[in-house]
Formats: C-alpha cells, structure tokens, sequence
C-alpha cells in the first residue's frame, strides 16, 4: 500500500509547493550596467551600442562614469544624446556621470554604484575586451536565486583567445593567493565581469580607487559569507599599444590590498 505522503512525492511538487518557491526567489527588474570610461574614445560608443542591444529579460540602466577623459571621450559623451541612441524602444534608461578629476576605476565603481537603483549591478569596462552576450549566464545564477554574485573566468576549458604566458601566470598565481587568504576557489580573481545584487556591494563599502576594486571585492564577498558562482566568458585581450592601462604596479598594489582587506577593512 502506497502511504499520502508517499503518493505526493511520486506526484511531484504540489501547487502550494510552487507557490512557496516562487515566492522564495527574489524578483529583479534592473540591471545596472556601470561603465568607467577613460581615454576610450575610439570603443566607448561601439561597447555602449553591445550593451543596449543586448536583449535580457531585465531592464537595463546604463550607468557611465567618465573618469576626467582626456582623449575627447568625455566631449563625445556629453555631446551626444545617448538616452535616445541606446533607448533600445524603452528597454534601457541611461545616466552619465562626469568625475572632475582622474580618479581610477575603483572610484568609478564607487559613483555609478551612487547612482544606481537596480536589484543587479554588473560592472563593464568600455575597452571591447568583454562581450556584453556573456549577460545572460552571468546573470542567471542570481535570477535563479542559486547566488549573491557571479565571476566571469576567462581561463576555462571552452574556446577561448590564448592568453600570454606571463599574463596568464600572473593572473593564476594572484588567484590563489586571493583563495588562500580568503578560503574560496576563484579561479579568475581579476576578471572585469562582476555580477552582484546592489545592497550587497553597498554593505561593502569598497575604498579602493584603482584596479584593486576587484581584489577588495573578492576579500569582502568572503567575509559577508556571500554565496559566489563562476562561468566561463570570452576575453579578447588589448595590448598595450592597443590601449591597455593597468600595470606593474596595479599589480604590486592588488597583492597590497588583499593582505589590508583581508586582516583589516
């Protein structure tokens, strides 16, 4: 004899059952999309036209930080009204913000974070290195309530540009740096594509200025306890001569800030 409670199993879920599941998911409405901007007048409206057009299920508000440009990026921004050429037929809202002085990619973080009212905040840079297709599986895993953030990894077992050695081991032997001290399993620490629901990088209170932005928020996402998802993502890496700016010393200072965050806030 097969027992009620048996039956139901057999049965699958119960409509009350869904219903507490749905409810269970948080619902999200905006993305928001925060670009720093500096010195990219030759990709910005290239990458801001990948952003808008890229379909999602999600509202996409568009936040750019010009980060006191002095290659005619910041002239081209304002000049240009790009409320109307990114509207995508009212799928997009766009915001730009204006530092007055150079302040570093970190800071630009800080003030489109300001400006941003999404559930969902996703960070992109405006160098055409990332492809804005990557949103929907970035995205995904926090739609689906499985995660608090999610990483982009460059450095996965799919198609992928070959990266230079060096790069490739600098970036490998930061990583598990990071993991030691932390006690998670990046594998792709530095990685631009961030994805995080708003109030938890608020209740970060992140600091840093420069490129050290990704390494403060790595050590903090540790110490809230938050729950991290990875997936792969296409790079194409620049050179220098292409435009590239973080450095050696972005380098040193990272290593600086992850041994700081981590002991200390």
């Amino acid at each position: 004899m097969i027992s009620e409670e048996h039956s139901r199993t057999l049965a699958g879920p119960s409509q009350q059952e869904l219903l507490e599941h749905d409810e269970a998911v948080p619902q999200f409405h905006t993305l928001s999309v925060i670009i720093p901007v500096y010195n990219e007048r030759g990709t910005v409206m290239r990458l801001l036209q990948q952003v808008a057009r890229q379909p999602l299920s999600l509202h996409k508000e568009l936040i750019i930080v010009d980060d006191c440009s002095r290659d005619g990026t910041r002239e081209f921004l304002q000049q240009s009204d790009l409320p109307k050429l990114l509207a995508d037929n009212g799928n997009n809202s766009v915001k730009l913000v204006l530092h007055q002085k150079n302040m570093g990619k970190g800071a630009g973080v800080r003030s489109g974070l300001e400006q941003a009212t999404g559930e969902l905040v996703l960070i992109q840079d405006a160098d055409l290195e990332y492809d804005p297709g990557d949103y929907p599986a970035l995205i995904a895993p926090i739609l689906e309530g499985r995660a608090d953030a999610v990483f982009g990894n460059r450095f996965h077992f799919g198609p992928h540009r070959v990266p230079r050695f060096w790069r490739y081991a600098v970036n490998r032997i930061f990583s598990l740096l990071c993991n030691m001290l932390t006690g998670l399993s990046v594998h792709d620490v530095t990685a631009c594509y961030k994805v995080f629901r708003r109030q938890l990088l608020a209740d970060m209170h992140l600091h840093s200025d420069r490129f050290s932005v990704e390494t403060e928020m790595t050590v903090k996402l540790a110490k809230l306890g938050a729950r991290l998802y990875e997936v792969p993502i296409a790079y194409l890496g620049r050179t220098y001569a292409e435009g590239k700016k973080i450095s050696w010393r972005d380098g040193l200072m990272a290593v600086y800030d992850l041994v700081r965050y981590r002991f200390r806030d």
